[in-house]
């Protein structure tokens, strides 16, 4: 298997830090992709200089490479909804890096929570969705990057599975013909690699360091003295576990290093904790099956446990499940008398906050129902009921314009009122209103 020449496999020398599994099993995926794509029977979607790369380390030393421009954005079922600041704050930093984007405005669902939730679906079904997500940004020109951490988990297994599985892929290959969504010689769409936005994160930490101290502090805001409690979600870092980011900055390379090198970046305080390894409780089945089990594992293995012993003032998250699940379970607990208050927020929320956005016009911590206002005084975000008050009269300004049918105004007042620049931003200079796939038909027929 494999011919030891693939150029999406490459390692460094010397070893950035103590190496686990080095020469895995799953290396020999890259290799495999790198045959079936000179037999005509993939095409491999390349990372380009167009992208900006910046490479990282996984677990056992593989130098991966992360995309930081020119981005195609597959988003998450319940991050918009649930966390709709989760997204606005990646497009915050993109658009204040001057970065080239895509907000694709058609559904990116990966269809995981169907089949592992229900057992309803099954690995055609799955595969057929992923590749046609994947034809669909490289139809656009932008490089896939995959805000859910469960998306990224469900595809990377269903990569390797199409990688080692000639009848999986024979299988969905007539499916994606009917979609139109083979290349024009027939072939199926495969990213080189498969990237979490918590690696772009962690990629651009540096630059966001930057800005931190170009006009974060230059607000009054300081984050030195903040302790935070990073929770690694089970879904970017133990499926397919050999690709994720490590770093020898982070516990000598021994743990997770997305998430905790941005937060070691911005020079906030990171806390250790006994329970650092347990998932948050959501798991795929158990928010839908076993909801009592998801509030038990969230309060007593993590919540409390962090009020216990590192009192964080926050815990870091990267993921959708993660985040709501902590959020909230904590009025949950406080209903029943287990009340650990804690601020729940994303790597990139803090991220953002830290680096000045408005709490509520990018941050939208209005969604959020943790305890985050001691969180903010600490910070030095001191004025934010000020802020809330500023945004909840435009909410009434913009609900009362609607009431009245006077669109035409309230397309002026949009206009004026940038809340958080959600549309692309192409390397042209020109912010569109919508994507530039928005005209693509989603299906050929």
């Amino acid at each position: 298997m494999g011919h030891g020449k693939s150029p999406y496999l490459r390692y460094a020398d010397p070893e950035p830090f103590p190496i686990l599994n080095k020469h895995s099993h799953y290396d020999h995926l890259f290799e495999e992709m790198h045959e079936l794509e000179e037999k005509g029977e993939i095409l491999v979607y390349k990372i380009t200089e167009e992208n900006k790369p910046v490479e990282v380390f996984t677990r056992t030393g593989r130098i991966k490479t992360v995309p930081t421009a020119k981005l195609w954005h597959h988003k998450s079922c319940g991050q918009c909804g649930n966390i709709p600041g989760y997204p606005a704050s990646i497009f915050w930093f993109m658009n204040k890096f001057g970065y080239d984007y895509l907000n694709e405005p058609h559904q990116t669902s990966c269809t995981a929570w169907n089949y592992h939730g229900s057992g309803t679906s099954n690995p055609v079904a799955l595969a057929a969705v992923w590749l046609r997500n994947m034809h669909q940004a490289w139809k656009t020109g932008y490089y896939p990057l995959i805000h859910c951490g469960t998306s990224f988990g469900s595809y990377k297994e269903t990569r390797e599975q199409l990688i080692f599985n000639k009848e999986l892929r024979d299988a969905v290959k007539p499916i994606l013909k009917k979609l139109g969504r083979l290349t024009e010689d027939g072939r199926i769409v495969i990213p080189q690699e498969v990237v979490h936005y918590s690696e772009w994160v962690h990629a651009v930490r540096h630059k966001i360091a930057e800005l931190y101290e170009k006009e974060g502090k230059a607000k009054g805001i300081d984050v030195s003295n903040v302790r935070v409690a990073i929770h690694n979600a089970c879904h970017t870092w133990k499926m397919m576990a050999d690709d994720y980011p490590y770093d020898a900055e982070v516990y000598n390379g021994q743990r997770p290093a997305a998430s905790t090198a941005v937060v070691k970046a911005l020079g906030a305080q990171v806390v250790d904790y006994s329970t650092w390894y347990d998932c948050c409780g959501f798991g795929f089945r158990h928010i839908l099956t076993e909801r009592e089990f998801t509030r038990s594992f969230a309060i007593q293995r993590k919540l409390k446990v962090i009020a216990e012993e590192v009192k964080a003032d926050l815990m870091v998250t990267h993921d959708t499940g993660c985040t709501t699940t902590f959020e909230k379970n904590q009025w949950i607990g406080k209903a029943h008398g287990m009340y650990h208050p804690v601020a729940v927020m994303s790597d990139v929320m803090f991220a953002a906050l830290a680096c000045g956005a408005h709490p509520f016009k990018i941050v939208q911590l209005y969604w959020n129902c943790s305890n985050y206002e001691p969180l903010l005084e600490k910070m030095g975000i001191t004025n934010w009921k000020e802020l809330r008050k500023e945004w909840e009269d435009t909410v009434k300004h913009i609900a009362e314009l609607e009431k009245e049918g006077k669109y035409d105004e309230l397309l002026e007042f949009f206009k004026e009122y940038d809340l958080y620049e959600p549309y692309s931003r192409t390397s042209d200079g020109f912010k569109r209103k919508k994507s530039a796939s928005a005209d693509m038909p989603l299906f050929k027929s």
